[in-house]
């Protein structure tokens, strides 16, 4: 090729490139604390169906080769994949030797922005890696295991099929939940056709509501010598089976989060049980990854309704399992959350909701010893900043007109039904009150990752702190090592100490001729604990959060030599002479 005519394809490409970046800066004006010119665009007011979560997931898994590695966990009832994707730097070591943060969400079908969450941390860190020194060393140090959804199956389904805000709750089995010997005969009737499954209201002259007169939308109970209009029929449905009631063989009521072995208990106990703890493909495959990853050392769950940062134990039965000491790191943390997240509130799960056996939150920490909160996602606040907890019908309906302009509820409309005649369907649609508007999402989003990001933040990180070097004598050498823990999370929590759950942390100490090695139990009074087997690689229980160990060996001979530490859940640091 002519070399000026490749000097002039050179600059015009040159002049292309730059004009596109001074349009780009023409265009946005960038806002603190969120990616400027992001790789990957995604809408962060919108909720993704199965196929979306997969193409985001694979989006900035190609996009950061370097920071994220996406993989299947598992396959769901009907097949799907289970995805995980990894967010690490993975040129400052292997991730999975780490200190790791697992994530999830819609473990419970209806609450579906756990799975948005859980997908806007992964966004987030990735795009802000090269912007923000913080999130650059976070990801140097440590990893983030994030699994949007553990039930795909019932996402599309309450997505994709009618559904009521709170149904389905579990997984895809179907089950004959009336007893007639059938299963799924008398799924949900959608009358009016808007994928929505409303109220049914009637006209009664034995009724006990009328529509407020000033809002048709609403329904009023009337007083006992006032005389009603309407009576309230349920959810929209037809009794296909003759039994007089409708709709109640859905897709069967079994709940994943009952399914996990720690303090599990049969349906007859702990309603929504299934046949035996991990029977459920979807809750064995996160299980099977969690013992595949030990260096897990802090986990978060998504669900929703009612703006609360949750610990456990689920059940007062199982009080004694959450050791003091872990309390203490727990409200630390938990109350930071209530910071980062205005109108949430930080919570026991037995003493403030109800018990629970068997669930996911309990089986984290007491199976795995890993320090672990459930996130129940939009609260009320959220709307006016003014109430907390739920939402009532007047607050609804406010949303419904000043916020969202109707787009809230289904106006009622008459029907035909072939059992109760002449009917009204409407009210609030499926995915409004657990689920968040759309102009919410980013910003809860925003303030739940920054919660885990605190949380990622204070497992452990190690570092040899100070090397004392004493001569002995006779060619002998005593060698002092400080192991200093710089965050808020031991190596092991107190349920790991008490039942062995993960390995020792080892520090060891190479390139010399180690005649003794011990723990300094304590310095000033020179009490010390001798490992007489393989005295080179010190075995230590625990490395206190914010706390130091120390090691010792006594070395014959000179030169150079190094000092590594091994933690499963603190990682691998290393020291050189």
């Amino acid at each position: 090729m002519n070399k000026s005519i490749y000097s002039f394809i050179i600059s015009f490409l040159l002049s292309c490139f730059a004009l596109s970046e001074t349009n780009a800066q023409e265009k946005f004006f960038r806002a603190i604390g969120t990616p400027h010119q992001p790789k990957v665009e995604v809408s962060w007011n919108r909720y993704y169906t199965y196929e979306g979560v997969t193409e985001i997931m694979q989006k900035i898994a190609k996009a950061y080769p370097n920071l994220a590695r996406l993989e299947s966990i598992g396959k769901s009832v009907e097949g799907r994949n289970i995805w995980s994707i990894a967010i690490s730097d993975f040129k400052t070591g292997n991730p999975d030797k780490k200190p790791a943060m697992y994530i999830d969400g819609n473990i419970h079908s209806n609450e579906i922005q756990g799975t948005e969450f859980s997908l806007y941390t992964a966004w987030y860190l990735t795009e802000m890696f090269d912007e923000l020194d913080f999130i650059k060393e976070l990801l140097q140090d440590k990893t983030f295991y994030i699994v949007p959804t553990i039930n795909p199956d019932a996402r599309d389904n309450f997505m994709k099929e009618p559904n009521t805000p709170h149904s389905p709750r579990s997984g895809m089995l179907v089950l004959d939940n009336d007893g007639d010997g059938e299963a799924g005969e008398d799924r949900f009737d959608d009358l009016n056709g808007d994928n929505h499954i409303t109220l049914m209201i009637r006209k009664s002259t034995t009724g006990r509501f009328i529509k407020d007169p000033l809002d048709d939308r609403r329904l009023m109970e009337v007083g006992p010598e006032q005389k009603g209009e309407y009576e309230m029929l349920g959810f929209e449905g037809i009794d296909r089976d003759g039994d007089g009631r409708v709709n109640e063989d859905g897709i069967g009521y079994y709940d994943p989060n009952r399914d996990w072995g720690w303090k599990w208990q049969p349906d007859y106990v702990q309603r929504g049980a299934y046949k035996y703890p991990f029977s459920l493909p979807e809750t064995r495959a996160v299980a099977d990854f969690v013992m595949k990853h030990p260096n897990i050392a802090g986990a978060q769950s998504y669900h929703n309704y009612g703006g609360m940062i949750l610990r456990g134990p689920g059940a007062e039965e199982d009080l004694d399992t959450y050791n003091k000491e872990d309390v203490k790191i727990y409200d630390a943390i938990g109350k930071k959350g209530e910071e980062l997240i205005p109108g949430y509130k930080y919570l026991v799960v037995y003493k403030d909701l109800y018990s629970v056996f068997g669930g996911e939150l309990d089986w984290f920490y007491g199976g795995r010893g890993i320090y672990t909160y459930t996130n129940e996602l939009m609260v009320s606040y959220l709307y006016y900043h003014k109430n907390e907890g739920r939402a009532n019908q007047e607050e609804e309906l406010n949303v419904d007109k000043y916020l969202t302009f109707g787009d809230a509820f289904v106006p009622w409309v008459e029907y035909n039904h072939p059992q109760f005649g002449t009917i009204e369907v409407g009210g609030f649609k499926k995915n409004f009150s657990r689920a968040h508007p759309g102009f919410l999402l980013e910003q809860d989003a925003h303030r739940n990752m920054a919660f885990t990001i605190y949380h990622a933040y204070h497992t452990p990180k190690l570092s040899v702190l100070n090397v004392q070097e004493k001569s002995l004598g006779g060619g002998l050498k005593e060698i002092t090592a400080t192991i200093y823990n710089e965050r808020l999370m031991p190596t092991h929590s107190s349920q790991d100490l008490k039942y062995n759950i993960e390995r020792p942390d080892y520090v060891s100490i190479s390139g010399a001729n180690v005649v003794v090695g011990m723990v300094v139990e304590n310095e000033d009074f020179n009490k010390v604990k001798e490992q007489v087997q393989n005295p080179s690689k010190i075995s230590v229980a625990n490395i206190p959060g914010l706390g130091t160990v120390k090691v010792r060996w006594i070395i014959s001979g000179g030169g150079n030599y190094s000092i590594k530490v091994d933690s499963a859940k603190g990682g691998i640091v290393e020291w050189k002479k």
